[in-house]
């Protein structure tokens, strides 16, 4: 019974190896591309702390730590610049499986969701980076001297912006779990507490356990929680939700 099984998931795995195989060719593609101009990258990485909170430049102690710095950075913008090529192909591997209604759903998910996945990352840069580093280096002074490591300052960056990327993808997944039936719309209202000690947790880990970058992750996050209870009840209809548990 197990090998007639096989036979007929074969075409599927077959699929799955070819989208796989495109997805890592398009992300070695734009990391190549985005290794060429990688002095032009870095410091658009490093303006949010150059220009406005450390004057000086930054230094690293091993032989090796500015090229492994460079590599991540190159890679990181490589699977950045892919990404609507990887849920396109995430895309062409589920449409066959999809009803008609299902695949104009999806298409609003995929669109939503990338579109709060970018301005996440964006409003994390431009405005929450610059402010949580002038905040940390407003210490420096006196006999307190900063001399930042490029690898940890890189590490520092993508993981506040990757943190909010993902933390602007709450109101809408709520949403649409309501819209879905899975759940009832005063469900989030009623395990406000729970969810809280989840977010405060997700930030600790994020932000390496350090208590100010982890209040400075998780205000905003709680804020997104509350946003995400507010678009339920515009866009979640009464008896939307009432087929929830």
């Amino acid at each position: 019974m197990i090998l007639p099984l096989l036979e007929q998931l074969r075409p599927h795995y077959e699929e799955l190896r070819r989208r796989l195989l495109y997805s890592l060719a398009a992300v070695a593609g734009c990391s190549a591309l985005a290794w060429l101009c990688i002095d032009q990258l870095a410091a658009f990485a490093l303006s949010p702390l150059l220009a406005h909170t450390h004057p000086g430049k930054l230094v690293y102690t091993h032989l090796t730590d500015a090229l492994l710095s460079y590599l991540k950075l190159a890679l990181l913008c490589g699977a950045a610049a892919s990404f609507p090529f990887l849920l396109y192909q995430v895309w062409l591997f589920a449409a066959p499986a999809l009803l008609a209604h299902e695949k104009r759903l999806a298409r609003r998910i995929v669109l939503w969701s990338s579109g709060l996945f970018l301005a996440g990352g964006l409003f994390a840069f431009f405005i929450v980076l610059p402010n949580t580093l002038a905040f940390f280096m407003s210490y420096a002074g006196g006999h307190l001297q900063p001399m930042l490591k490029l690898d940890l300052y890189l590490a520092f960056a993508a993981r506040l912006v990757f943190a909010f990327a993902i933390a602007f993808e709450i109101p809408f997944l709520m949403v649409m779990a309501a819209a879905a039936g899975l759940v009832r719309r005063e469900y989030f209202r009623s395990n406000r507490k729970a969810f809280y000690l989840a977010i405060a947790g997700l930030a600790f880990l994020l932000a390496a356990s350090d208590p100010t970058a982890t209040a400075l992750l998780a205000l905003p996050l709680f804020g997104l929680y509350e946003a995400g209870i507010i678009a339920m009840r515009v866009f979640v209809r009464e008896e939307q939700a009432a087929a929830g548990p």
